[in-house]
């Protein structure tokens, strides 16, 4: 038994190696190619038939940083636009969630129905109609920034499924033991409910943090035209496909890594609370 044991799971380590390497493979070819040397001798910036860089250079990172290059612009929107999100669909997902969870109202299981089944619809059917409504107020291309956080931030309440399904988790009675003590439902969510949700929480910031820091699809539909405007997904696509292809994949290579650094640090600091936020939030519905 133990030498089937160990030769199981020798096969487990081999099989989940093997998948590792597959799935790194690419980020490590990316992490290469920005040490690259975008000179004739190098290649000329494009894509090159080999590996490893035959003279290592941080001149693609800091084109990034020159005067010549709009990324810290593109970079600054991009997180202003995360964080903004992260806040105010964080806020509004904990509150409906708690709502949904805790109280008892009429309309409340047609409400939950409703969002329900309109969750079911992917979200670009109303991209057509978003725009002609953000541009109607002057939020796109040049206000294309403050048009993505309206947009992003109002329908939050419509994600409140995993976090509704972690405070039913907590038990009711100690609601009802902080409400015969005097507290307010605002006193019982922000001291009571909000210390034990501590996963939920860090796991409903990183969601809300990594779609906007993503989104390509219709950042690039609100901001058309306006490279001021972009986001970094938006702006190193058109990095290699409007400009010279050639010349700006190492710097793309680049841009993609320094892009990526945020959520790396993020999901190797909060991962232990994320998984306990997916896994307590799937318990009970």
């Amino acid at each position: 038994m133990k030498a089937k044991k160990r030769a199981n799971l020798a096969v487990s380590y081999l099989v989940l190696i093997i998948i590792s390497i597959i799935w790194l493979f690419p980020f490590v070819c990316l992490v290469l190619q920005s040490f690259r040397g975008y000179g004739a001798a190098d290649g000329g910036g494009g894509m090159v038939n080999y590996l490893l860089p035959k003279r290592w250079t941080l001149d693609s990172y800091k084109y990034l940083f020159n005067g010549e290059s709009k990324f810290l612009r593109w970079y600054m929107n991009t997180l202003i636009i995360a964080i903004a999100v992260t806040l105010v669909q964080s806020l509004v997902v904990v509150c409906v969630s708690y709502a949904l969870s805790r109280m008892r109202f009429k309309g409340r299981k047609l409400l939950m129905n409703i969002w329900l089944v309109l969750g079911m619809f992917p979200g670009f059917l109303t991209m057509i109609c978003l725009y002609f409504l953000l541009k109607s107020i002057g939020l796109t291309q040049e206000g294309a920034v403050p048009g993505l956080i309206l947009i992003a931030a109002a329908g939050s309440g419509m994600g409140y499924y995993v976090c509704k399904g972690y405070f039913d988790t907590i038990p009711r009675s100690l609601d009802e033991a902080a409400r015969i003590d005097g507290a307010t439902r605002m006193q019982i969510m922000t001291i009571l409910i909000a210390p034990l949700s501590k996963p939920i929480i860090i796991y409903q910031l990183l969601v809300a943090f990594m779609a906007p820091w993503c989104d390509y699809i219709f950042a690039s539909y609100i901001a058309f035209g306006h490279s001021d405007s972009y986001n970094v997904a938006v702006a190193l696509q058109k990095w290699v496909w409007t400009n010279d292809y050639q010349g700006y994949f190492t710097r793309f290579c680049a841009g993609g890594i320094l892009v990526a650094i945020p959520v790396t640090i993020l999901f190797m600091c909060l991962q232990r609370y994320y998984v306990e936020g997916v896994t307590g939030g799937a318990v009970k519905g």
